[in-house]
């Protein structure tokens, strides 16, 4: 049965793996893209489809956990994957109007497949496996960034089309595989859309893990999409800034990996290394942000037709610029490794609601941050993220001393 369970989480990492290798490439280079296609009729951003994505992301998430509990969490993982390679197509034969729709529709494919996949890895996992099971779900996840295509940009149509036609390729492998995960052997019966509903509405989160996922969700949009465009419109990289794009995306990859299997695979489930990882996320992209303030121009955010005009206080240096690649990636393991491990773990027989609430929060902020990206200099973005950082850290260790505090006193 143990075997059984670990291999519906490989394959659940697998499928990700796929999916996200297609989407995060997109998301990285997609407003380069957008800027260098040779199409007079298309007028679409890339930072306002991003936005779109998280906006729709966010109230789906209301909705997600009936729709879960009435399909099950297999089927609504395949559908979803099917939006998400929707959404790849468009980068085809784009135009404005499919580019808009899409990003609204893989926003809804969104908040189905997360909160699927939290209640697919809890009812896989015991209170004993959950961190190990998130290591491993969260490594093969994040391998994605490894994965990622590097490429010089801009590109020419014939090109584009074919690294979008590869990548919808692998998005549709990813979600074909979802249809080989095997039912576990505690997994509860489906529930009707009126027992699913209910559900929702009597769960109810402490109000201090609102905190967390709001500083995900901007660092998150961060790491995801604004930083890469910021290096791409570095201007002292010279030709080779809009390639660094890639390189950027894989380095953050390796610090998720890295992350992901020191403070998932090799750490046991427990509340005091949780709190001290998540101390450790804080440090380290508080040094990240720290030497991106110093590295990357101020302006690098907001310009569109032109690269950077400001100067940084540091000559820019690539490896300080692919070092704060990695410093993003592994702050952001130690966050998510152990937000699902306490979720898993406080709410492992309503895992579908509290995940789902738990997305929603984080896509919020992530919508309102790509919205507000292109339009904001670098300094104030990274400072917005200091600040909610250090409040999400707080907040995590309340939930964590709140949670040490029920359980003492149930042993008593």
């Amino acid at each position: 049965m143990a075997d059984r369970r670990t291999f519906n989480v490989v394959i659940l990492g697998v499928g990700f793996l796929f999916i996200f290798t297609a989407f995060t490439t997109c998301g990285n280079v997609e407003q380069t893209v957008v800027k260098s296609l040779e199409n007079s009729t298309f007028t679409g951003s890339g930072y306002h489809s991003l936005g779109i994505i998280y906006g729709v992301f966010s109230f789906s998430n209301l909705l997600a956990p009936m729709f879960v509990t009435v399909i099950g969490p297999k089927i609504t993982m395949f559908l979803s994957g099917l939006l998400y390679s929707g959404y790849i197509a468009v980068f085809i034969v784009p135009s404005t109007w499919s580019f808009y729709l899409t990003s609204a529709l893989i926003g809804i494919g969104a908040a189905m497949l997360w909160t699927a996949q939290g209640h697919f890895l809890v009812e896989n996992s015991e209170a004993s496996t959950i961190n190990r099971n998130t290591g491993m779900f969260w490594a093969l996840l994040q391998l994605h960034f490894h994965q990622a295509i590097y490429f010089n940009l801009p590109v020419s149509d014939s090109s584009r089309r074919n690294i979008f036609l590869s990548l919808l390729v692998i998005s549709i492998l990813g979600t074909l595989s979802f249809l080989v995960l095997r039912k576990s052997h505690h997994e509860e019966e489906m529930l009707s859309e009126e027992e699913g509903q209910s559900l929702l509405s009597t769960l109810k989160l402490p109000a201090a893990t609102e905190c967390p996922p709001c500083s995900a969700g901007l660092e998150l949009s961060f790491y995801s999409g604004v930083y890469g465009t910021c290096i791409g419109a570095t201007t002292q990289f010279g030709e080779a800034a809009k390639g660094l794009i890639g390189i950027s995306g894989i380095v953050v990859g390796i610090g998720e990996i890295v992350g992901g299997g020191l403070f998932g695979l090799l750490c046991k489930n427990s509340r005091f290394r949780r709190t001290s990882v998540v101390f450790l996320g804080m440090v380290v992209h508080f040094v990240a942000f720290y030497l991106i303030f110093l590295n990357i121009p101020d302006d690098a955010p907001i310009v569109f037709e032109t690269t950077t005009l400001k100067k940084p206080y540091l000559t820019p240096s690539v490896s300080i610029a692919l070092l704060c690649s990695f410093l993003l990636g592994l702050g952001d393991s130690c966050f998510n490794t152990q937000l699902y491990s306490i979720l898993g773990h406080v709410y492992a027989e309503e895992s579908t609601p509290a995940f789902s609430i738990f997305k929603f929060i984080q896509s919020v902020c992530a919508a309102a941050a790509f919205f507000y990206s292109g339009y904001i200099m670098l300094m104030w973005q990274l400072l917005l993220m200091v600040i909610l950082g250090f409040t999400g850290t707080l907040c995590f260790f309340v939930v964590e001393r709140m949670q040490n505090f029920s359980v003492d006193i149930q042993e008593f």
